[in-house]
This record gives C-alpha cells, structure tokens and sequence, in this order.
C-alpha cells in the first residue's frame, strides 16, 4: 500500500495531467457511483464522509471542517483519503486528502473552463486567496492565456501571498476589489462566503463565471443576477440540487427556473453545445462530487506504479 504525501501527490499528478484524467474519467461511458456526501456533528466541527464505487477501484474521502482552526493557526479543512483497488478490495494507497482536495477542485474547473470559457479570455479574477485560489490560478494557467489575475480578499497577507506568485509567472497581478469583475473573462470564487460576493449585473458579456466556495443548500457566492444572466452547467444535477445554494436559493425564489442549468459536465465533456456565441455568460458551479477524488486517487497511483 502507497502513502502519497502532497509532495508525492504533486509529482505523481500535475494539473494538466489532472484535467486531462478528470476529461477522460467524465467521459467514459459511466460515472463510478458516489452517494451524497454525510455529514455528522463532530463537537464544533463537521465530519464528512465522501465514497465512491466504480471501475477506478472504491474510495472514501475522511473531511474534518473545524471553523475555529485558522485562530489557531491550522487549516479549515484536514482530510485523507483511502484507495481500495478494484477487484480485490485490497488497500492500495492512503493520500492526503487536503492536497488531493485542492487539486479536485480546481482541475475540475480547469476542465470547465477548457470547454465552456472563451478561447481568447485572458482576464482572471479570484476571490479568494487560500489553498484553493492558488490552484485555480494554476488551473486557469493550464487551459487559457491568462496574463492578468486580480485578487479580491479579506486576508491582505495571504491576497499579496497570491499576487506575487501571478507575477512569479510573470503575470499581471494585483489585489482590488468586487467591481474587478467588471474587466474580468474568468471570474474565481474560492471563499467560504455564505453571501454572494459580488454584484452579478457588473459581469461582462462572454464572460466564465466557476464558483467553487459553497457547498451547502443554504449558502451561495453568486447572486440572482449572476445566475439569471448565465448558462449554468453542474457536475450532477443530483449533487447541485442537494448542495449547492447558487443554484438551489435562486430557483426556490423564482429567479431562475430549471432550464436554467442547461448541462451536466459529462455532457458538456461528450459535445453538449452550451456557448452559442462568445457574448454569452457560463457558470459552473462545483459542490465536490465523491467519484472525482477517485479518478484523481486512481490516476495518481497509475502514474506512479508506471
């Protein structure tokens, strides 16, 4: 059995590499199965148990959320994650869940952003400036010419932490503020927000929205605005109608309606037409879906195995 720290993780599987297992994964002729994540009470945190059960082999992400760490000076968010190969069931690598989390996400939106955003955008900007924000800034990097990224955060440290690596890349970068959305191709929300963030009438035509933050029915980071002007795409709609307050506030109230979310991602990855012109507005929105931790999990170990 494989132990693979976020050292290993990072060399065994890079974010390229990751959309390129995520786009395969999403469009093989089945999804592997993974219920609705479970939550339990943990005295002053939250547990969360993620499996998932298909060809890749069965797996179980183990999530403490515990809102009191950052005071202490540790992560929001701890995590591992347990690989059974398939067939035999037998243990095949324990990973960190809290680095395969962060690169989850954001290959998955890199692999929204690689079908749905213009071809020419070249304007990022992240709210947001933590582990996530970092690896969508790489994402975007991977799929899309970006040359200027704006940060938009509470944590000035951590928000200049971010605009200094963009310029490492030899980017544009600087922090601002919510109306940067209104210059923005791209548009990143990496945040624990349980309101939205900006206003959705300043988005500009053609623009890509992919928030990422909220994952629970009762909060959201994009208002009505944002989502009754878009093109929305989720990566279930069972998982985006259970979790995801971007989609579920909106429709409850009326603002959008069901036709609203106009593909899932699978369909999007096998040819579904959702940008009809390059004026129109997408969104896609992420809660986290068990089976992506799988095939990353299962891509992972291949690579390293070779």
């Amino acid at each position: 059995m494989r132990l693979i720290d976020a050292v290993g993780l990072d060399r065994a599987l890079p974010m390229e590499a990751a959309i390129d297992a995520l786009e395969a994964g999403f469009r093989a002729p089945r999804l592997p199965r993974s219920p609705l994540r479970t939550s339990v009470d943990a005295e002053g945190a939250e547990l969360l148990l993620m499996p998932a059960v298909g060809e890749p082999g069965t797996g179980i992400k183990l999530v403490t959320v515990n809102p009191s760490n950052p005071k202490r000076g540790l992560p929001l968010i701890h995590a591992v994650y347990v690989l059974f190969a398939p067939g035999t069931s037998e243990p095949a690598a324990v990973i960190d869940g809290a680095a395969l989390t962060a690169l989850r996400t954001a290959a998955v939106s890199g692999l929204a952003t690689r079908h749905l955003a213009n071809q020419e955008a070249e304007r990022l900007v992240i709210f947001g400036a933590g582990v996530q924000a970092n690896g969508h800034l790489m994402a975007m990097r991977a799929v899309r010419p970006v040359w200027h990224v704006t940060v938009v955060s509470r944590s000035p440290g951590r928000a200049q932490a971010l605009v200094d690596r963009g310029r490492s890349l030899d980017m544009e970068a600087a922090a601002g503020g919510p109306e940067s959305v209104a210059k923005a191709d791209l548009v990143c929300t990496c945040t624990t927000s349980p309101e939205p963030l900006f206003e959705g009438s300043l988005l500009k035509p053609g623009a890509h929205v992919y928030a990422v933050g909220a994952y629970r029915p009762e909060t959201r980071e994009l208002d009505d605005a944002a989502m009754a002007r878009s093109k929305i795409v989720v990566e279930t709609r069972e998982a985006a109608m259970a979790e995801a307050g971007d989609v579920v506030i909106p429709m409850a109230s009326g603002a959008i309606g069901p036709s609203a979310v106009v593909a899932d991602l699978a369909e999007v990855v096998k040819g579904a037409s959702v940008r009809t012109g390059p004026d129109d507005i997408t969104v896609f929105k992420s809660v986290g879906v068990a089976f992506e931790d799988l095939i990353l999990a299962r891509a992972a170990v291949d690579r390293i195995d070779r």
